[in-house]
């Protein structure tokens, strides 16, 4: 029978020694080590496939596939979980290790309701005072969880369904689910990568507290630096299943010792835009001649029927107004349901506006008819946020890219074929990729096939909705780079739909800021940022994550 190897220091809550992961045979961790003591905040940064997930999986003894630990130990306050049978690792998660997950809504039951979820996570982990016998201190305990978590009308809301709500209030729920057990050791794993900056300090900020009020260890699994500066008090940096430096988030920010933390550091739109505010914004916007801008949105409103009332509309905008000159980006930023989204499906043909008018080119896609509508669609191409799920698994490479200019007519299939291996060249992508599928790409390379997608029939327009909020740093920098290049060579001008005010600072020329449904804010990437004239406005800025280590 396995004996407990107590842990030699008594504050020490979790000791990863020599931890050595392979998948198939091949190596993927290779001697990690890391200690948490009681009560301590740490934080896991790196790039995706660094093995940031592959360590918590480990810790977890959840190995997806052929995954298998190797080598080294995991002791959880004097148990090694490595060498632990599955009966035992079932009373240890939840009970003692409880799991923050990053998407709601695949890791909540659609058909289930959130209280019932709740219910069967203190029934599983047998949380005290909790039977499967006693439903009603059951209801009692998740109705508690779920206030704690900081969902209001707690009891109303316990008989609702996971679509019933907002993104922010679905991750609120997924932390009531962790907390179910009492667990001594939390692991939130990249928990609010997709929240817009106001939700997720908020979600941050009550997370924290509710970690100091029961001392629990909390393991923060991001690639968001700054993210990491304001909510931990060490930092790890891995890369390639290696721990390459750690330190305090002062040490790892501002004087990081190995040239891959260097580049993070510097790659980290959150952590320039905090470091160097008036050094970090777009460069300045080319000298607009033509007295006609791109874009001209004037008095735009927007409403939508509420199904099942009659006469009851939701005004998702109201009179909103802005112009996009040519050769510029501009950034619409604001939180979810501020009404950006529904600015950029209008500009794209996929909604017609309740009133105002939202121009291209000096025409109206809503408006047209027949050819002119063909020719505003092609001058208007989209970069969605997922390059997971916006490019057709089925499709080569070449028949993605080539797709519209068939749509549109455009040239014979030799001379596609031109076009395809030149628009792979122009997002930096080798043409020995144009057989292959999305699933065969990593998330960088899939962006750029969507960029190269809507470069094909030549628009003058590019609307990017979220185009860079689903990707690790390095690989956002990397994508706002060729996107600032493709800027400068093509003559692009770019709508840019966000709620990361740190890469608008870093590709922006203009901001128009959105709330409710309306135009608060609008200026130049200098005046929104250096002088917010609106309360809202600062305070988007203020939740920037790394602002606490401006200068």
């Amino acid at each position: 029978m396995q004996q407990d190897a107590k842990t030699t220091h008594p504050d020490m809550l979790l000791a990863v020694r020599d931890l050595e992961v392979s998948f198939g045979g091949t190596p993927v961790l290779h001697g990690i080590s890391l200690n948490l003591r009681r009560g301590e905040r740490v934080a896991i940064v790196g790039q995706s496939g660094s093995g940031k997930s592959t360590t918590v999986a480990a810790v977890l003894r959840l190995l997806p596939g052929s995954g298998r630990i190797t080598g080294g130990s995991i002791e959880l306050d004097g148990v090694d979980l490595a060498a632990a049978p599955e009966a035992r690792m079932r009373g240890i998660r939840g009970r003692q290790i409880g799991l923050v997950p990053q998407d709601p809504m695949s890791n909540l039951n659609p058909a289930m309701k959130v209280g019932a979820q709740i219910a069967d996570a203190l029934i599983s982990n047998g949380s005290q005072g909790v039977t499967d016998n006693n439903r009603e201190g059951v209801k009692r305990r998740a109705v508690e969880l779920m206030a704690e978590a900081g969902i209001p009308d707690a009891e109303r809301r316990y008989g609702q369904y996971p679509h019933e709500f907002s993104g922010g209030m679905r991750q609120r729920v997924l932390i009531a689910i962790a907390l179910a057990g009492d667990p001594e050791l939390l692991i939130a794993d990249e928990p609010t990568s997709a929240l817009d900056v106001t939700v997720q300090r908020q979600i941050l900020n009550h997370l924290q507290k509710l970690v100091e009020a029961r001392g629990t260890t909390l393991l923060f699994i991001t690639h968001d630096l700054g993210l990491a500066a304001d909510r931990t008090d060490r930092i790890i940096v891995m890369s390639d299943g290696r721990i390459g430096e750690e330190g305090t988030p002062r040490q790892i920010l501002l004087d990081p010792q190995q040239e891959y933390t260097k580049t993070l550091v510097a790659a980290a739109p959150s952590v320039s835009a905090a470091l160097s505010p008036e050094d970090s914004s777009a460069a300045a916007a080319p000298e607009d001649h033509d007295p006609e801008p791109v874009v001209r949105v004037s008095r735009l409103a927007k409403e939508f029927k509420l199904r099942g009332q009659r006469g009851q509309v939701v005004r998702a905008l109201k009179d909103v107004s802005f112009t996009v000159a040519k050769g510029t980006t501009t950034a619409v930023v604001g939180e979810s349901g501020s009404g950006k989204t529904t600015v950029a499906r209008i500009l794209l043909g996929l909604d017609a506006p309740s009133g105002g008018e939202a121009l291209v080119g000096g025409q109206s896609i809503s408006a047209s008819r027949g050819p002119e509508r063909r020719r505003l669609r092609r001058m208007v191409q989209p970069v969605f946020q997922d390059p997971y799920g916006s490019l057709d698994p089925t499709f080569s490479i070449e028949r993605l890219i080539d797709e519209p200019l068939r749509i549109f007519g455009i040239g014979d299939r030799t001379s596609r074929r031109n076009r395809v291996a030149e628009l792979l060249d122009q997002v930096a992508l080798p043409r020995s990729i144009a057989q292959r599928r999305p699933n065969e790409l990593s998330g960088g390379q899939r962006q750029r096939v969507g960029i190269a997608r809507a470069l094909a029939p030549e628009p003058e327009l590019l609307i990017c909705d979220e185009a860079v909020s689903a990707l690790d740093v390095l690989v956002q920098d990397q994508i706002l780079s060729l996107l600032a290049d493709l800027q400068d060579r093509l003559g692009l001008t770019y709508l840019f739909i966000t709620h990361d005010l740190a890469v608008v600072r870093q590709i922006a020329h203009n901001v128009v800021v959105m709330k409710a449904g309306e135009v608060i804010e609008n200026g130049t990437a200098d005046q929104i940022f250096l002088a917010p004239q609106q309360d809202y406005t600062s305070e988007l800025l203020s939740a920037i994550p790394g602002a606490a280590f401006a200068r």
